[in-house]
């Protein structure tokens, strides 16, 4: 009976991911292909060649994983031993990376703009989630630390070694490439509607310098060169790490700041002026702040000079950073990028140059921070200082809801929000309330009783949900951003232990991280600080939207969807012991599940007409924000430490000496 069960539960998950799980990605693709009106790339060759990659990957990690590992391809039924035989002896996750290509694959052949710009990228998210989220976790727990060794093709983890080819070869796999296909998706995309040039006017009257152009695309061979040069593994590192980095954060601004390139008029000349001329007629002038040309050219030379402090020959500082400063200046000669797009690049490069210090410092001050608990008594009642940030966020959040709602939906929002508050106090109650924890609101019950908040607003106001569910996905980031230096002073939402370098201490007896997990100065995961930079990634994204236009199921969608997958994410590194777990997860990684599901659904329903930009604030909109502001600093601020009464404290009523 128990064989029979498991083989049952075994098809069933087999299924899913077989079946399932691919016919709902194509069924969503063409659902959602009338709420993303972007550009359709159709490329059947690129496409199905891509496809078949994707295809014989996922075969050949589940053909290690079934030979090597005596089991199943399935998380919820491990294989028993570790993998590190076949695909697996090179990377790591060969099934994630091969289906997150079938997916661009398919999209590319059948020219689906939903397919390209949606549904791969959350699933390849959503694969990424369930490795960080989970895998990673498991294998830990199962096999120790060294389960996670690095495979074959990964960077390079010494100090003073010479770099292998094979280390080498991974920086152009995992760096230089994602690099390409983040550039030639973003050229994809074309101009925005609104974009604008950051040239200044000075600027325009500037000659062209067409054989400036042989400088100009020395950049094309000094990184790759740089990559092969590097005489350091931790050179070779660093330049791979602040390479991924880069990609990332360069690619949100290209995507959230609609900067085109206006580039100069000039008469070509000769062989260089025809290809300076032929670059610019095959870019969109789009990817061009800041300018990647410079950013790339800046951290190769940092390799060069790391190269000449390992051999003691300062020729290699001279010739990286006199090509590279020659690249710099060519990108404005050739009238390629702009003064802005330079400054750009350099104010990024300035933190990448010591992203570990930089990080380092972020953790230091989280600290800090974490532990300036300040409270005052004014007879029977304690004012906590943290209450600020509660109040900040709900006044911020009725704010930009309200300017993303407009005028007519006023009561709607305030209605919401107030619903928000409320449901955040009963859920938390509900789901952690102890003699311990007498007032503890809860992110996801604030979610449900907005959402019940707008549904009531319908049936009171006659408002239309759509619109304020919009307004509030816009709002939640922020909100969500702002509340998390709440959860950062008060200890709640706390990490699990970590190493001494990845975490923070509390040391403050009233922290949550004290009173309730004992974990009075034990370096944890900062998951707040996690929380805070996700938060800043799907503001900015959504805000986006809302200024293109898009309609509000996609903007309610896309919050679902994104916002579900960093809290899958972040609640993986939490270790608060009211937490229940079901089924290996964390209840609220449960939670972001559907709210991912959720997304995906709002984003298949019929498109409305959504709202472009945002109103003023007016002067309702201001008392509202102020007044709901105060009542939430109250509610998560202010309490009673001397009574017994449901509800009547936030933390513990013993006094500090």
């Amino acid at each position: 009976m128990v064989r029979a069960r498991r083989i049952v539960q075994r098809t069933a998950y087999g299924a899913l991911f077989i079946v399932v799980v691919p016919a709902g990605l194509i069924l969503w693709a063409k659902a959602a292909s009338g709420i993303v009106p972007l550009h359709a790339v159709r490329a059947v060759g690129a496409g199905v060649a891509l496809a078949v990659f994707g295809v014989v990957l996922i075969a050949e990690g589940a053909r290690a994983l079934i030979g090597h590992g005596g089991g199943l391809p399935m998380n919820a039924f491990p294989p028993p031993r570790v993998v590190r035989a076949g695909v697996y002896a090179w990377i790591r996750n060969p099934m994630y990376i091969g289906f997150g290509l079938t997916c661009a694959g398919v999209s590319l052949a059948a020219g689906s703009a939903a397919g390209l710009w949606l549904v791969t990228p959350i699933a390849c998210l959503a694969a990424a989630a369930l490795v960080y989220g989970f895998e990673r976790h498991d294998l830990v727990r199962r096999f120790g630390a060294t389960a996670l060794d690095a495979p074959l093709l990964s960077f390079p983890t010494g100090d003073a070694d010479y770099p292998t080819p094979v280390q080498r070869s991974a920086v152009f796999v995992w760096v230089l490439l994602p690099w390409l296909a983040a550039w030639l998706a973003v050229q994809s995309l074309g101009r925005a509607p609104d974009a604008f040039s950051t040239a200044l006017p000075l600027e325009t009257r500037w000659p062209v310098w067409q054989w400036t152009e042989a400088v100009y695309v020395s950049a094309y061979v000094f990184v790759p060169l740089t990559v092969l040069m590097a005489r350091t593994q931790r050179a070779l590192r660093r330049f791979a790490i602040q390479g991924v980095i880069a990609t990332c954060v360069v690619t949100l601004v290209w995507l959230v700041v609609p900067v085109a390139a206006a580039n100069r008029p000039f008469v070509p000349a000769p062989a260089l002026g025809r290809l300076l001329a032929a670059e610019q007629a095959h870019s969109a002038g789009v990817a061009a702040f800041p300018a990647f040309h410079v950013l790339w050219a800046l951290l190769a030379a940092e390799v060069w000079r790391a190269n000449a402090r390992s051999t003691r020959r300062d020729a290699w500082a001279w010739i990286g950073w006199t090509w590279a400063l020659a690249i710099v200046a060519s990108s404005i000669t050739t009238g390629m990028h702009t003064l802005a797009d330079l400054a750009a690049a350099v104010a990024l490069f300035l933190p990448l140059r010591r992203y570990d210090r930089v990080w380092a410092g972020v953790l230091r001050f989280c600290e800090r921070f974490a532990n300036g608990w300040r409270e005052w008594r004014i007879g029977p009642v304690r004012v906590i200082a943290y209450g600020v940030w509660a109040a900040g966020a709900a006044g911020v959040g009725v704010l930009i809801a309200g300017m993303a709602a407009g005028r007519d939906h006023l009561a709607a929002v305030v209605l919401v929000a107030s619903c928000a508050l409320v449901g955040a106090a009963l859920w938390a109650q509900l789901l952690e309330g102890s003699s311990r924890l007498l007032r503890p609101f809860g992110w996801y019950g604030g979610v449900i009783g907005g959402a019940l908040g707008a549904g009531l607003a319908r049936q009171v106001l006659g408002t239309r949900v759509l619109p304020v569910l919009a307004a509030f996905a816009i709002a939640m980031p922020w909100i969500q951003l702002i509340g998390r230096l709440r959860c950062l002073q008060q200890g709640c939402c706390h990490g699990k232990p970590c190493d001494d370098r990845d975490g923070i201490r509390y040391f403050h007896p009233r922290s949550r991280v004290s009173q309730l997990a004992n974990l009075r100065g034990v370096p944890i995961y900062p998951t707040p600080l996690y929380s805070i930079l996700g938060n800043v990634v799907i503001g900015l994204i959504l805000l986006r939207l809302r200024l293109l236009g898009a309609p509000d199921t996609l903007i309610v969608g896309v919050y679902l969807l994104l916002g579900g997958l960093a809290r899958f994410v972040e609640e993986s590194y939490r270790g608060e012991p009211q937490t229940h777990v079901i089924a290996g997860l964390h209840s609220y990684q449960w939670l972001a599940i559907a709210s991912l599901v959720i997304g995906a659904i709002c984003t298949a329903l019929p498109p409305d007409a959504g709202l472009t930009g945002f109103d003023a604030p007016h002067g309702p909109l201001l008392l509202a924000a102020a007044a709901l502001a105060c009542v939430t600093g109250i509610a998560m601020g202010v309490d009673f430490p001397a009574s017994n009464r449901r509800f009547s404290r936030l933390a513990s009523a013993d006094r500090l000496p």
